[in-house]
């Protein structure tokens, strides 16, 4: 007999679900609270929709549910996803490792899922906010009640139910934590959820005088005094704190420290070029031997933008006139070390509603290998309501893939 599958959310791992499971021969209906599919997938990598990378490694990952990457990426990685997606029509673009669609149009993703969708005959239920999801007494199936209001509920029963929808980044979008609801209320449990891929806000004032700089720099993240994590790439500086991509490699971890009230600062590196302390230390004893003469302003020109040279030439405690030769020695280290090892307090970081993902989700601990829930028999997960988050690069929207076709095609009761 034909299953009959509800699947909870329409974002990218949702969609991958509905059609896995729709192609493994099931009848599925997709619960969507928008008034359409994949709203949030048509705002990824800016649009372009950076959907996969080559580069692809557990150590990308953060959340319990890492233990599952090996099984998993083995039975759908990136090979088949690139494969999927070529086979539904879609030309690819491989930048350096980073995969997109040829067009760089995240609607033309979005276009593809909805196309398989309707190739395997997915009812698609729009505007339609799931309020619960009970286990029919004296049966195994589940039943899904959905509507408007609590007062216009239309209950369905399924032999299996997916739950794919989101964390709580991007609330705007449908992602607003109530897949979180349905299953706690069925028994489940849910690591702390916290935005990830976010921006960082910081306790310094002077960040105001170099707002809208950007930099290519070296940071570090340091938790209580300790090191936990270095990156590099194009910084931006805020009004109110540190932006771009290496600072959301690491914002994950800031923001559980945040969470948890350790101490969080980034030191940043304005002069990464330099491989080690020897070379640094020559470029400076250089220039001061040869550029002395000038003023302290002047002697900085060129080193990095000029709103950050000024910058440091205030916290240094000197003035931007006056004579670089009659800098002390202790003020030039000063000013080396600032260069080098530029310090910012982190107090919080920027909401769920500017984050590209949220951390944290239903733990590993309460799901099989197959993302079926040992709590309750027939639910299944997807995506990012799972406790794995990924850094940036297409590693969430991988997961999205993974996840989703694992879930949909065991739900459907067909292997991989």
């Amino acid at each position: 007999m034909e299953r009959k599958i509800a699947v909870i959310g329409g974002g990218a791992a949702g969609m991958m679900a509905a059609i896995q499971a729709a192609e493994a021969g099931a009848a599925v209906e997709l619960y969507e609270r928008n008034n359409r599919v994949g709203r949030k997938l048509l705002s990824t990598g800016n649009g372009k929709c950076n959907f996969s990378n080559e580069d692809m490694r557990a150590d990308a990952y953060y959340g319990s549910a890492v233990s599952f990457y090996e099984k998993l990426y083995a039975l759908f990685g990136v090979r088949e996803t690139i494969d999927f997606f070529s086979q539904h029509g879609m030309l690819l673009k491989n930048k350096n490792g980073y995969l997109y669609p040829l067009s760089e149009q995240a609607s033309t993703v979005l276009d593809i899922l909805r196309l398989g969708l309707e190739k395997n005959h997915v009812c698609i239920h729009t505007d339609s906010i799931v309020e619960a999801i009970k286990i029919e007494p004296k049966s195994t199936r589940l039943q899904v009640c959905a509507g408007t209001d609590t007062k216009d509920r239309n209950k369905r029963s399924y032999d299996a139910v997916i739950l794919a929808c989101g964390g709580m980044a991007a609330p705007g979008t449908g992602s607003d934590g109530n897949g979180f609801k349905l299953a706690k209320a069925l028994g489940h449990h849910v690591t702390e959820v916290v935005p990830a891929l976010v921006q960082l806000r910081c306790r310094e004032d002077f960040l105001k005088s170099v707002a809208g700089v950007r930099s290519e720099a070296g940071l570090t993240l340091l938790i209580d005094g300790k090191e936990k994590s270095h990156v590099k790439g194009e910084l931006q500086l805020t009004d109110y704190g540190i932006s771009g991509i290496p600072v959301f490699q690491f914002s994950r971890e800031a923001a559980y420290a945040v969470l948890h009230k350790k101490e969080v600062k980034v030191e940043i590196d304005f002069l990464p070029q330099f491989k080690d302390v020897k070379a640094y230390d020559d470029f400076w004893k250089e220039r001061w031997e040869k550029q002395s003469k000038q003023t302290l302003e002047q002697f900085l020109t060129g080193v990095v933008n000029k709103k950050i040279n000024q910058l440091i030439i205030r916290m240094a405690g000197c003035k931007s006139t006056e004579p670089a030769g009659a800098v002390m020695e202790d003020v030039r280290e000063r000013i080396a070390i600032l260069y080098r090892k530029f310090p910012v307090s982190v107090y919080e970081t920027n909401g769920f509603t500017h984050a590209q993902v949220s951390a944290g989700g239903i733990p590993a601990e309460e799901l099989t290998e197959n993302l079926e829930s040992k709590l309750v028999p027939h639910l299944y997960f997807a995506g990012e309501i799972i406790d794995m988050d990924g850094i940036c690069g297409g590693y969430n929207l991988q997961w999205a893939w993974t996840s989703g076709t694992v879930a949909g095609r065991a739900a459907a009761g067909c292997s991989i």
